[in-house]
C-alpha cells in the first residue's frame, strides 16, 4: 500500500502520521476472518484502507449482533487508548481488502509519545460510542426495511463500491431478524428500483432513494462523524 487510504491516520500531523506508519504492516482481511473475540486480550490494531468489519456483540447462547461497523473511516482496537486490554465486542470481517496491522506493544508505544494520537482516539471511541447507542434505538424501534437500507447504505461507504457480496442468511445475522423478514424487506427494495440482488451479490442502483428509505440512523451517524472526525 503506497498511500495511507486511512481516514483517522490521515487526520494525524504529518510526523505523528509517519511514527505510527513506521511501525504498520501491510495486510489483507479475508471474508468472514475473526480479528478479534470478545473479552480476548487484543494482539493487533486494524487500520482498514479497503476492507470493512462488522463488531458484534452477542449475549446468552443467541447469535451474534452487530452493532457497529468499521471502515477506512476508523479502526479495530480503539479501546487501547483507555488502557483497556480486551475488546467488549467480536471484530469479524464483513469486507475483505487491505488493511494496515499495528501488534499492542508498538501501538501502546506509539501513544505514550504522540499526544496527538491521543487526542484523536479520544475523539473516535466518542463516535464509537455514540454509533453503537444509536444502533441500540435502532433496533429496537426501527421497522427492518428501513434498518436493511441503513445497513447498506452503511456498506457501501465502506466498499466504496456499488456492488458487494452479502447473503440473506448473512444479513438476517447481522441485523438479528429471521432470514424471511430480510427476504422480504430486500424484496420490497428490488421492487422499487432501489437494488438488485441476485446469488449473492447486490448492486445499488439508487443512492438517493435508498437514503430515502432509510432510517433517520443513517443521516445521524454520519452527521456525528462528520463534527468530530471530518
Amino acid at each position: 500500500m503506497s498511500e495511507v487510504q486511512n481516514h483517522l491516520i490521515e487526520c494525524l500531523p504529518q510526523r505523528a502520521r509517519a511514527s505510527l506508519l513506521a511501525v504498520c504492516e501491510p495486510v489483507q482481511l479475508a471474508l468472514s476472518e475473526v480479528l478479534c473475540e470478545a473479552q480476548s486480550p487484543t494482539r493487533h490494531v486494524y487500520f482498514p484502507t479497503e476492507g470493512f468489519i462488522s463488531l458484534v456483540t452477542s449475549v446468552d447462547h443467541h447469535s451474534g449482533l452487530e452493532v457497529g461497523m468499521v471502515g477506512r473511516e476508523g479502526m479495530v482496537g480503539a479501546q487501547l487508548a483507555l488502557g483497556v486490554a480486551t475488546s467488549p465486542l467480536r471484530a469479524l470481517v464483513q469486507g475483505p481488502g487491505a488493511c494496515w496491522r499495528v501488534g499492542v506493544a508498538a501501538f501502546k508505544a506509539e501513544l505514550a509519545r504522540s499526544p496527538a494520537l491521543g487526542r484523536l482516539l479520544d475523539r473516535y471511541l466518542y463516535v464509537l460510542m455514540a454509533q453503537t447507542s444509536c444502533a441500540a434505538g435502532c433496533l429496537r424501534f426501527h421497522l427492518i426495511g428501513p434498518r436493511l437500507a441503513r445497513w447498506l447504505l452503511m456498506s457501501q461507504d465502506r466498499a466504496h463500491h456499488d456492488r458487494f457480496h452479502v447473503t440473506h442468511e448473512f444479513l438476517a445475522y447481522m441485523m438479528g431478524v429471521r432470514r424471511v423478514g430480510v427476504t422480504q424487506a430486500a424484496g420490497d427494495l428490488q421492487r422499487r428500483g432501489l437494488i438488485t440482488y441476485h446469488r449473492g451479490e447486490l448492486t445499488v442502483l439508487d443512492r438517493s432513494g435508498l437514503e430515502h428509505a432509510a432510517c433517520s440512523c443513517y443521516a445521524l451517524d454520519c452527521s456525528t462523524y462528520r463534527r468530530h472526525l471530518a
